[in-house]
């Protein structure tokens, strides 16, 4: 494939490797969370773009920073 042809901005390649594109996903599971939609783009795409250590990193901060979230509710009721 012809870098020219390679649309990173509206369909990147580390978005749509797969039979579902990540846009879709996110919207489906987490559209009114988020901290949840952070974690689930940096998982489903962590293998295509070529640092998954750094992914898997930043999901693991926003799925903290959304465990942190739930503590402050659970404290407040």
């Amino acid at each position: 494939m012809n870098t020219e042809d390679v649309d990173m901005v509206n369909h990147p390649p580390h978005y749509t490797s797969t039979k579902y594109e990540v846009i879709d996903i996110l919207e489906e599971f987490f559209k009114d969370d988020p901290l949840l939609w952070q974690c689930g783009k940096y998982l489903l795409r962590c293998k295509g773009k070529g640092n998954l250590e750094q992914d898997l990193s930043k999901m693991i901060w926003y799925a903290k920073r959304r465990m942190e979230r739930e503590d402050i509710n659970d404290s407040e009721t």
